[in-house]
């Protein structure tokens, strides 16, 4: 289990990027070990702070798996970093991935805080016909980490899984949290030190707060 590519982008100003028409989802691949600071990778930009820029959603990650998963279903390459992930992963079940799980990456400590969900700058982005949909009925999101320890990580890096939690849910069970399977949104409520995120998905999907 390793990181294959690093990748970070800044936010440019795009008539297609929603209505912030910003955006820094072009993540491009970097071959410097990069500095991992609390609130994600140096050098690395999210244009779009309310929708994400809470601790939980510092770092993304991909596995190249689901990439490849993806290249047979659309008919076309997808580079590393094309999705908007910070890590590219090889060898790794990133959506079977338990919140509350935590990696070491070089000398980084991550954990792992829920799924990636997809939006109107991701679709327009793509430029696939009903991406949003396909994208959600995959189940293949990536998962969102937030940085325990600060340090450095470059390609090649192991990723360690050091700690799984023995009651937790995995990140493509809270994507369907996400999406409105009450029973598995509140197992995520249930764990401690969810991230925040997680309260205006119960709000909308539960209408409560939690």
């Amino acid at each position: 289990m390793r990181v294959i590519s690093v990748n970070v982008g800044q936010a440019v100003e795009a008539e297609w990027a929603g209505k912030l028409k910003r955006t820094a989802i072009d993540k491009r691949p970097v071959t410097h070990r990069v500095a991992v600071l609390a609130d994600g990778l140096a050098g690395d930009e999210r244009a779009d702070k309310p929708s994400h820029g809470s601790p939980g959603q510092a770092v993304y990650a991909y596995a190249r798996e689901d990439y490849d998963w993806w290249e047979r279903e659309l008919g076309r390459e997808l580079r590393d970093g094309r999705f908007g992930e910070n890590l590219t992963t090889s060898g790794l079940e990133v959506n079977g991935a338990l919140h509350g799980e935590r990696w070491r990456i070089g000398t980084t400590f991550l954990e792992v805080t829920g799924p990636r969900t997809p939006c109107v700058v991701f679709r327009n982005w793509l430029d696939e016909s009903r991406w949003v949909r396909r994208f959600t009925e995959a189940g293949r999101p990536g998962a969102y980490l937030k940085v325990l320890e600060p340090g450095q990580l470059g390609v090649g890096d192991e990723v360690e899984v050091v700690h799984r939690p023995a009651t937790s849910v995995t990140v493509a069970e809270s994507f369907l949290a996400y999406h409105g399977d009450e029973e598995l949104l509140r197992r995520v409520l249930a764990l401690p030190g969810y991230d925040e995120r997680w309260d205006r998905v119960a709000a909308r999907v539960l209408g409560v707060l939690s």
